[in-house]
């Protein structure tokens, strides 16, 4: 069995989806994600004019020796760019071999260790009580665990992920406006004040069964975020998401020493030697990384098995700029991994993307369920993809009061 071809495709339903479609002689394909938001035509250029090349011919089973070929034969390694591509190569194949056993990918990986996954929402507000009916509305669709986002009185502008309207539920933040960046501006001390009673306001509305999570998105120094995991102890959290920049892998020990609330980190990773120490020391509660950026279901299942031995589960990013292909091979790993922690999962289901990718994964009652079709359980309409062309976006950028940069 050969790779004869394949094809990268660039577009989608109010965002830039990069779909690899690998070919065989046999007629069997495999679809995999190289989507890397906000600088998509990148890896889409990697795979067109270095990877797939060099693909023709190959044995798609492979895919073992395909991923080293790949990892180990680029003089320079990891990065987004290269990770999202491989990634995709990887999807793909996987995708051919369930397809070929006629099984879906789970199956492949040693089998369903639960019937459904739990998933996240996203619950946002411009202030507090707007907030309060964002979680509501999720709990009335069955959702049991949300993330938590507001505004900030006396805030300059919108916090991370919050819009500045009241009832605009807004999960999607690439602006299409412009590839230049606008700006958000921080207040540290605002947050840190504000941010620890609201969470505890949420606790007694919603009571204890809720599942509260809250990503800080890298804005506190080390000893801010250790005294801000302290504060909201009492809360009870299921975690606290970056709380400190994810390059600075000492700022959790220091936190650690100070505070017992669970920490999800990871999402920016893109290899197992971004986050092997924080899994063995067991600096972290749940890894973040996501099966495109990190490399393809390959390198993210060592992951997995490593993050087993030392407590950590797992919690895979799952923001809207993930393509639902990304989506279900995340959704394969979920249904296989006996460390499984929760899912983030931001509503894919426009009629839309499900005539672009369809599939008959379905989510019910707040957990993922993966259908029993063959590979990755998602196909790739060509036809619809003639309708959609990339546009340049770009992500909002952060700055202090005084204009100092800060992290995004």
């Amino acid at each position: 069995m050969k790779i004869t071809g394949a094809k990268v495709f660039v577009g989608g339903p109010g965002k830039n989806y990069v779909t690899l479609k690998i070919m065989t002689d046999q007629g069997v394909y495999g679809l995999g994600d190289a989507t890397l938001n906000n600088r998509e035509t990148l890896p889409a250029k990697y795979l067109e004019d270095y990877l797939v090349p060099a693909l023709i011919g190959m044995d798609p089973r492979n895919s073992e020796d395909i991923w080293q070929y790949l990892y180990r034969g680029a003089y320079f390694r990891r990065g987004p760019i290269a990770m999202a591509a491989f990634g995709a190569i990887d999807m793909a194949l996987w995708d051919i071999k369930g397809k070929l056993a006629n099984m879906p990918i789970y199956q492949l990986l040693g089998g369903k260790s639960r019937e459904g996954a739990m998933v996240y929402a996203h619950a946002t507000g411009a202030d507090l009580e707007d907030l309060m009916e964002s979680i509501s509305y999720y709990l009335e669709q069955g959702y049991k665990a949300v993330r938590v986002q507001c505004g900030i009185p006396g805030m300059p502008s919108a916090s991370y992920g919050v819009s500045e309207t009241k009832g605009d539920v807004e999960n999607y933040i690439t602006d299409f406006s412009g590839i230049r960046p606008k700006v958000e501006i921080w207040d540290t001390d605002r947050y840190m004040r504000y941010m620890p009673g609201a969470l505890a306001e949420i606790r007694a509305r919603f009571g204890p069964d809720l599942k509260i999570l809250h990503d800080v998105h890298h804005r506190l120094l080390p000893r801010e975020a250790a005294e801000f995991a302290k504060a909201v102890e009492p809360v009870g959290l299921y975690w606290l998401e970056d709380p400190t920049p994810a390059e600075d892998q000492d700022a959790l020990t220091l936190l650690r020493q100070h505070s017992t609330v669970p920490i999800a980190i990871g999402e920016v990773f893109n290899s197992i030697w971004d986050c092997n120490k924080l899994i063995e020391k067991e600096l972290i509660d749940f890894i973040r990384v996501a099966v495109t950026y990190a490399g393809g279901i390959t390198p993210v299942k060592r992951i997995v098995d490593l993050a087993g031995l030392h407590n950590v589960r797992t919690g895979f990013h799952g923001a809207p700029s993930h393509s639902p292909l990304s989506m279900a091979a995340q959704a394969q790993i979920n249904a296989w991994a006996p460390n499984f922690g929760i899912q983030e999962y931001l509503v894919l289901g426009t009629p839309e993307c499900d005539a672009l990718f369809p599939s008959e994964h379905r989510l019910e009652n707040g957990l993922f369920h993966v259908s029993d079709a063959p590979g990755l359980g998602v196909d790739f309409d060509e036809q619809e993809a003639e309708r959609y062309r990339y546009k340049p976006g770009s992500h909002p950028i952060v700055r202090l009061e005084d204009g100092t940069l800060w992290n995004y």
